[in-house]
């Protein structure tokens, strides 16, 4: 594996660095204040093709290969790490609706969500099916050419925000995977309704509910064959865990970066902070994990590059990068005292938030599990 970057990849991480710097992380903590995504910033990432990297040119993306996309990911993650969130998650819609949707779906969505004019989100949690994700009870009744949802879906990133959704739901009686549909459904559809968490973190992502109450969605906007949706669009997780990873790890380097500045300025008995070990080492450690985490993504990125499968590495990168990320957060916090656990420093709120990728988009139980299937066979799986 060649570690180094080419001279467009170098190109593309400065300058995604140098928008980080200047419009991302400057405004992290005034925007967790108001709550709101600045729709205006979003048109602005999307000017500067970094909210679809990987989606071909023809949709409005720059055709980027993964481990592209993942630099790119992680520079804006630096910045903000809510605003991370908008590359992921179009990389990960985008892909579903290259793949699934038909010509005219894409050509009316994709290069708006590569904008930034629409944002799209995944619908896939219900309140009773969070990791048994293949249970959904949200019902898609066909009524000639067209399909009536009707049920909830909750634990949705990016709800009160969102243009469109790509929904799961039930479109026959069988109730496991194969009887699960996918559904792009514009959210100003009659029918719905949404409302917001009140979570710890991750304000502007605004996690929350959506409410069916048999909306009607045309035949054309089912994504793939009927009963497929599940098993189809399952396969795109792989990608999207191991930008997560990257997405957790980038605050957290930018909270190591902040803290070594502090203990070499900071003095305790006459002497800098960073001369003692006990401040040193921990720092150094926390370097050290992040660092082994990171390269674990870049690998699973270069292996999706090469079509080699890397599904066990994606589950790897998702459970153990979010924890390797609040661990490393947790001791810049504490490294600052008492400064630290004040809110006018920025480590107590990137704690928080990539505490909650520990939970969404996969608990690290069922990644573990993926691991075990992958390595052990169906033998691993639970019955």
């Amino acid at each position: 594996m060649d570690f180094a970057l080419s001279q467009e990849q170098q190109a593309f991480q400065a300058a995604a660095r140098r928008f980080a710097d200047e419009r991302l992380k400057p405004g992290y903590q005034q925007r967790e204040q108001t709550g709101i995504l600045d729709r205006d910033l979003l048109r602005e990432m999307g000017r500067l093709g970094l909210l679809g990297p990987g989606l071909p040119e023809s949709y409005g993306g720059l055709g980027l290969d993964a481990v592209t996309v993942g630099l790119l990911v992680e520079q804006v993650a630096w910045g903000d790490f809510n605003l991370g969130y908008l590359p992921l998650l179009t990389a990960l819609n985008g892909v579903i609706l290259q793949r699934y949707a038909r010509p005219e779906v894409a050509r009316e969505w994709l290069p708006a969500m590569c904008r930034g004019d629409k944002l799209c989100a995944l619908a896939l949690t219900e309140p009773h099916t969070g990791s048994d994700a293949a249970r959904i009870s949200l019902k898609a009744r066909r009524d000639g050419n067209r399909y009536l949802l009707t049920g909830e879906k909750t634990s949705i990133s990016m709800t009160m925000a969102a243009d469109v959704a790509v929904v799961f739901a039930r479109t026959s009686e069988d109730p496991g995977a194969h009887g699960v549909s996918a559904f792009l459904v514009p959210l100003d559809l009659p029918g719905i309704s949404r409302t917001r968490l009140n979570d710890v973190g991750s304000i502007v992502v605004g996690r929350g509910s959506l409410f069916f109450d048999g909306a009607a969605v045309p035949e054309e906007y089912r994504l793939g064959e009927e009963g497929k949706g599940f098993v189809q669009v399952m396969q795109g997780f792989d990608f999207s865990r191991a930008l997560i990873g990257l997405q957790c790890l980038a605050p957290a380097q930018a909270s190591l970066e902040e803290t070594w500045a502090y203990v070499q300025e900071r003095k305790a008995f006459a002497q800098p902070l960073v001369r003692f070990e006990g401040v040193s080492f921990p720092l150094a450690e926390a370097e050290t994990q992040v660092q082994a985490a990171r390269l674990l993504c870049y690998r699973a990125l270069w292996m999706k590059d090469r079509g080699v499968p890397h599904t066990a590495e994606a589950a790897m990168c998702k459970w153990w990068a979010p924890l390797v990320a609040y661990e490393a957060i947790q001791q810049c916090l504490l490294l600052h005292g008492h400064a630290g656990y004040s809110k006018d420093l920025p480590h107590q709120q990137r704690l928080r938030d990539v505490l909650g990728l520990q939970i969404g988009d996969g608990t690290a139980q069922i990644m573990k599990l993926i691991i075990a299937r992958e390595r052990a066979g169906r033998a691993a799986i639970p019955y």
